[in-house]
């Protein structure tokens, strides 16, 4: 499958491109943005493209950053409505609790090909490899910024990070002492509020403590009538940031929540041969803890280690499901040689996943099920002359239990012709692997006059979606209050998922197979 075409062009003002908050360690008045150029704007840093802080317009890929000032500012109540603000990111809403979230297409409920961290901590659900975004939340006065780029991120991030890479950085508890309370009410909102304290614990450690409750009422159906979707969640959470030597800092942060929701669902009946419709409440629950230790080690030397354990159960019309997931994450940044700046890393990431049937129409075998991902990458970024053209190589390896092992190249390129200008390009390779549901499941998807079941069967000898990207990005600052910025792209995909009829048995299956275009 090919697919070709423009990101959208942003217009903006630096402050919204860049990240005020970043300046805050170099004593530089975030009121003297405006008058900077976008070479000085460029020592603010982002940290998603390389998995390291570099400069912004250095970085060769389609990035683009929701800063705090930008947070503040939108109104927004829940972390995909503020994302509606990045070109090329598509937000839909089905109903109250129930948002799509997309980069450069692909879009529908259960969009599989872009991931998201919060804080380093992936969030998308194995079940599906999607994100379910009615349980991502966090106190919106909490995150420090929002990085996205669109476009291929599987180098650095592993498989999944197909059409782009969602970075959820939440603040520094330094820089949140204090009280703080916050309150919101509307004709669909029953209600939000949030309270937030944050102390010194020690010499050099900080800590802060949230709560959060959100209720929704329904949306309407077409008719007028309540959608039935009403719901309820509450969260609390805690992150403390602590300096542990001369070199090296210590953070560790959790948060727990149980969501109350309604939803009204539409079923095949066998019975009738028709569809039939059902509204029920259903009960989530969740809990993370996150210990991530930074240390220089020397001038020329950075290494970092993150683990968390993440805990999600979730029930549904159909079944209910337990997933149980413990990461180890281990980065190495090495600058000894002169004009190459080295990241390797490796990790290893641990699923436990219980998914139990309560519908006879659903059915996943086995039901319990453990899988394992052994990762390593390594990346060097080269100056080719003096400061101002970058030549980045690298490759992500990934061993997983549905296909085995996946190699994820990339080469991009990053050149300053003027302090105002950037152009950048990139070829990345990514893949998208199957999932519990497409290898494990089958499912009754309909009937036909009989009545006939047709029933979906999941397909263990699927292999990974393919994508190569060709891409080629300009940036300008034609005046101290005003960039440009526009990226255009050309995917070439490859062993698309695809379904087709099957041969008749008891039930019409619906397969699924690699021969999508």
């Amino acid at each position: 499958m090919l697919r070709a075409g423009l990101s959208a062009l942003t217009v903006t003002t630096a402050l919204v491109v860049f990240s005020p908050t970043a300046f805050a360690a170099k004593d530089i008045d975030p009121g003297d943005l405006l008058s900077m150029s976008l070479a000085e704007l460029s020592d603010i840093s982002v940290t998603s493209v390389s998995k390291k802080a570099e400069r912004a317009d250095e970085a060769a890929a389609a990035i683009y950053v929701i800063t705090a000032e930008d947070i503040r500012r939108s109104g927004a109540t829940a972390i995909p409505e503020l994302l509606r603000m990045v070109p090329g990111i598509t937000v839909t809403r089905a109903g109250s609790n129930d948002w799509t979230v997309t980069s450069r297409g692909s879009n529908d409920q259960f969009s599989n090909k872009l991931l998201v961290l919060m804080d380093g901590r992936t969030i998308y659900s194995p079940l599906f490899s999607g994100v379910i975004w009615d349980i991502q939340d966090t106190m919106l006065e909490d995150i420090d910024r929002i990085e996205v780029i669109r476009g291929p991120g599987a180098t650095l991030w592993g498989a999944n990070a197909v059409n782009g890479v969602i970075n959820i950085i939440t603040k520094n508890a330094r820089d949140t002492q204090g009280g703080f309370a916050s309150a919101a009410i509307g004709n669909q909102i029953d209600g939000i509020g949030s309270v937030r304290y944050g102390g010194k614990i020690g010499e050099d450690s900080y800590l802060r403590t949230y709560a959060k409750q959100v209720a929704y009422d329904s949306e309407f159906a077409l008719s007028g009538a309540t959608a039935g979707d009403s719901w309820k969640k509450r969260q609390a959470g805690f992150r403390s940031d602590s300096k542990i030597s001369e070199s090296g800092k210590l953070t560790v942060q959790g948060d727990v929540y149980a969501l109350d929701s309604n939803a009204d669902f539409i079923y095949p009946d066998l019975t009738s041969g028709t569809f039939a419709s059902q509204t029920q409440g259903l009960d989530s629950n969740g809990a993370n803890v996150l210990l991530r230790w930074d240390e220089r080690l020397a001038p020329d030397s950075d290494m970092s280690l993150q683990v968390y354990y993440d805990r999600t159960t979730r029930e549904t019309v159909f079944f209910n499901d337990e997933t149980n997931t413990a990461d180890l994450d281990f980065q190495h940044v090495w600058t000894r040689w002169v004009a190459h700046e080295i990241v390797w890393g490796a990790g290893y990431r641990f699923v436990n996943s219980v998914n139990d049937p309560t519908s006879p129409q659903y059915a996943l075998s086995p039901k319990t099920r453990n899988d394992n991902l052994f990762n390593a990458f390594v990346q060097d970024k080269i100056t080719l002359h003096s400061d101002d053209l970058f030549l980045t190589l690298g490759s992500k390896f990934e061993k997983n239990d549905y296909t085995g092992v996946e190699v994820q190249p990339s080469a991009r390129l990053s050149w300053l012709p003027a302090e105002n200008q950037a152009v950048w390009a990139s070829v990345p390779r990514a893949v998208h692997t199957p999932y519990r549901y497409t290898d494990d499941a089958t499912q009754l998807l309909g009937v036909l006059g009989g009545p006939l079941p047709v029933n979906f069967v999941g397909n263990r000898s699927l292999e990974s979606e393919e994508l190569i990207a060709y891409e080629l990005g300009y940036r300008i600052q034609p005046t101290k209050s005003l960039s440009f910025d526009v990226a255009a792209f050309y995917n070439d995909y490859d062993k698309l998922f695809h379904t087709s009829y099957g041969t008749i048995v008891t039930f019409l299956p619906i397969v699924v197979d690699n021969t999508g275009s």
